[in-house]
């Protein structure tokens, strides 16, 4: 049996991968790891639970609702939210933890579980094999919890006040009013469907035009969010509109779209905010976090502006983690998951879309004049399977390819190789200025891959 927890919680297909069953156990397993040593014994640990509008989270909710109070640790409800009110109510409320049932941008048969620390923090690797360890030494190997009777059962509250108090947060955090900006917002029919209009609106925005803002718990990522964005770039030019922004289902990532359709990317939004911060002293030690996915014109655009850019791994808890290693305040991903650590301690998409809807009331400058601050260079990608992923690292041949194609591309130009996390492959990313080039050079390297590491 592989592993239970991957990048971003534990995730699977509902009801096959993902049991009730499952979740309960988890959630046990979670309570005793989480609530630390003496817990059940003169402090009642507190629990946030949310969940994104899948029909699956009602019965998931159901068994990790049922775990947690099982183990003794009293649980506020706050129902459908977004993974980052609930990271943020998770603090805001001084609970041990929290747990968001949410499969992000999947389709809507999947769903997960992530657990959220103090403070509504992301868990290191070794907490959640502590709570993996739990599991089944207790779920598979049979052995016994210590459970809690009587008056010691968590108890369960329904926290409606969460939306409001989210949404306050969020507003109450804005460097300035959004007044004049009108906004089309992608919901993605996911846990921000409600929150983010109503958060634009409360900012100052006219919200001229929704899409996936009717969640019915099956259609969350059905053609619509961060990962679908045709519609909220038809319905820009529609509605002749300042800023769109797409969510996805738990609106933990935010993409863009200027007044003429054109999508602005995790990159460009990026940029946009840290030249924002850096005028109003607010980007500390003067830099941005990024990965080694994002485009060379991100990089060569800070350098331009002034602003250190410190490269990670692919993912946002790569980021993350160097940003509070550090102490810098902004950081992110191409894909749209964007860091604002002085007032989140996850990615915040509609965060993120208010700073934007900020900065162009501020500047009283079109998104993509400001989004001009960086020339996104032609990207090639190419997922080749079939090879031995293992060895992209100590092939000499395949060195040998790649530093040809640095010393062929100069200065302007970039390649990567990177085995796939979690799939047989190997990844293929060549930038240049030249389109024609960046595929020639990209498909020559795949083959180089395919011989060598065939």
């Amino acid at each position: 049996m592989g592993r239970l927890f991957g990048t971003d919680g534990v995730r699977g297909v509902a009801n096959e991968g993902l049991t009730a069953e499952l979740a309960l156990g988890l959630s046990v397993a979670a309570s005793h790891v989480l609530g630390e040593a003496g817990a059940f014994d003169g402090h009642r640990p507190v629990a946030v639970v949310g969940r994104d509008p899948r029909a699956s989270g009602e019965f998931l909710e159901a068994a990790v609702i049922a775990g947690l109070a099982s183990s003794g640790v009293d649980v506020l409800r706050v129902g459908v939210l977004p993974t980052p009110a609930v990271a943020y109510l998770t603090g805001a409320l001084g609970a041990d933890f929290g747990v968001m049932l949410s499969a992000s941008h999947n389709a809507m048969p999947d769903n997960g579980i992530k657990f959220l620390a103090r403070g509504g923090h992301k868990l290191d690797d070794r907490i959640e094999d502590a709570i993996e360890t739990h599991y089944r030494k207790h779920t598979v190997g049979g052995e016994d919890w210590n459970r809690p009777t009587g008056a010691a059962v968590g108890r369960v509250r329904e926290y409606t006040e969460g939306f409001d108090k989210y949404v306050a947060h969020l507003i109450g955090v804005l460097p300035n009013r959004l007044d004049g900006i009108k906004a089309v917002i992608d919901g993605a029919h996911g846990a921000a469907a409600y929150v983010a209009p109503e958060a634009f609106a409360r900012a100052g925005a006219e919200v001229v035009h929704t899409l996936g803002a009717e969640p019915t718990g099956l259609n969350i990522n059905d053609g619509v969010g961060s990962t679908h964005l045709d519609r909220l770039r038809a319905a820009m030019k529609e509605h002749r509109a300042d800023l769109g922004i797409a969510l996805d289902g738990d609106a933990d990532r935010c993409l863009a779209a200027d007044a003429e359709g054109n999508e602005v990317d995790g990159d460009q939004i990026i940029a946009i905010l840290a030249v924002a911060m850096k005028e109003a002293g607010t980007l500390r030690r003067n830099t941005a976090v990024a990965t080694v996915m994002s485009n060379l014109g991100f990089k060569l655009a800070m350098e331009r502006e002034g602003i250190d850019l410190v490269e990670t791994a692919v993912g946002d808890r790569y980021v993350l983690e160097a940003m509070k290693e550090h102490g810098f305040a902004l950081g992110g991903e191409q894909s749209g998951h964007v860091i604002l650590l002085d007032h989140a301690t996850t990615g915040d998409g509609t965060l993120t879309g208010l700073m934007l809807g900020a900065r162009l009331a501020a500047t009283k400058q079109p998104l993509a004049d400001l989004a001009a601050v960086m020339t996104r260079l032609p990207q090639v990608l190419i997922n080749v399977k079939g090879v031995d992923k293992s060895r992209v690292r100590t092939s000499t041949e395949l060195a040998a390819a790649v530093a040809a194609a640095e010393t062929e591309l100069g200065a302007t130009g970039r390649v990567l190789l990177r085995s796939s996390g979690t799939e047989p492959l190997v990844r293929v990313m060549v930038e240049a200025a030249d389109p024609a080039q960046a595929e020639t050079v990209a498909q020559r390297l795949a083959e180089a891959v395919r011989t060598h590491l065939g």
